[in-house]
């Protein structure tokens, strides 16, 4: 199917570029783009869907039937839902779109599209599939329903997207603040539980915690422990247009520095920046585009300041 897809879309690229009387060069530059930008389309795609699933799964299987809580927007929506009789699937969406409408500002009108189309799917997920109840024990429901609630999350980051908008939210105030990212979802979570531990009981206050510390791990575990930020040095031939890639498309800085290639021991550019790892599928999607074999090392940023990683990004 999705060779089929890309074989039409060539084609329609092909007329299109020689409808404008474009060059060879623009229509191979044309095809290239299409074809890396698809592929990452469907990559994206195959994960936010297996996030929602596997997040409407930790919901209905484990922790909604048994009146248990996540922390973030989630926790939110699971309060909600257990105090009234409002379904989860219509607060899911709800109580996410203030944190989505931050996130076309804070982040990229494509990052806050995805998280829309995600958070509809889940929503749709756990309202329409009827996933089987599958424990009452306590444990079982804290550590697993948080580890499938965690892998959906996860996935649906690894796809450009969010289905919970806690980070959305910490993105957005720490750059408004001195606040850390991690300072903001510390306070964030803390008032969650404790909120419920005074409308439930002081139990399921210390079991939601104990499923957000297993939610909070299996994401990090997902995505490859990537922290707040990631650094990501880039080595390759067309170091140049890389540079201005991260500049002109993702609106973020970079730095140049020089090095020596081992084995020729050739002089080469090395193009180093630091971003979100909310915009780190945008990243790779633009250097695809360049440089599919260059090099490529991430490790993960605890904070960072100063610079242009807390200023709004282009468009």
């Amino acid at each position: 199917m999705g060779l089929l897809l890309q074989g039409i879309l060539i084609k329609t690229v092909k007329y299109l570029v020689k409808k404008k009387k474009g060059s060879t060069h623009q229509i191979d530059k044309k095809i290239k783009d299409t074809t890396v930008e698809l592929r990452h389309i469907i990559h994206d795609i195959i994960f936010i869907l297996l996030g929602t699933l596997s997040a409407g799964f930790g919901l209905k299987g484990f922790l909604l039937p048994n009146m248990f809580i996540d922390g973030g927007v989630m926790g939110i929506s699971l309060i909600i839902a257990e105090l009234s009789e409002i379904p989860l699937s219509f607060l899911i969406v709800v109580v996410n779109l203030p944190f989505l409408i931050m996130g076309f500002s804070t982040i990229s009108r494509q990052f806050a599209l995805k998280s829309i189309i995600a958070i509809v799917l889940l929503a749709i997920s756990v309202h329409f599939i009827p996933y089987p109840i599958i424990t009452d024990d306590k444990l079982l429901i804290a550590v697993f329903g948080g580890f499938f609630l965690g892998l959906g999350i996860g996935l649906a980051i690894r796809g450009g997207s969010v289905i919970d908008g806690t980070e959305v939210l910490a993105v957005f105030v720490s750059r408004k603040t001195s606040l850390t990212i991690g300072d903001i979802i510390l306070i964030f979570n803390t008032f969650i539980f404790g909120v419920a531990a005074y409308v439930f009981t002081i139990e399921i206050a210390l079991y939601a915690m104990l499923t957000y510390l297993t939610a909070s791990k299996t994401v990090d575990f997902v995505v490859s422990g990537i922290e707040e930020y990631v650094g990501v040095t880039i080595i390759s031939d067309k170091n140049e247009e890389i540079r201005l890639a991260i500049i002109e498309k993702m609106g973020r800085g970079c730095t140049i520095y020089y090095g020596k290639r081992g084995q020729t021991l050739k002089q080469t550019e090395i193009v180093y920046t630091l971003i979100t790892r909310l915009e780190l599928a945008k990243l790779h999607t633009e250097i695809d585009k360049i440089d599919e074999n260059a090099f490529i090392v991430m490790h993960s940023i605890k904070d960072a300041k100063g610079g242009m990683i807390k200023k709004r990004p282009l468009k």
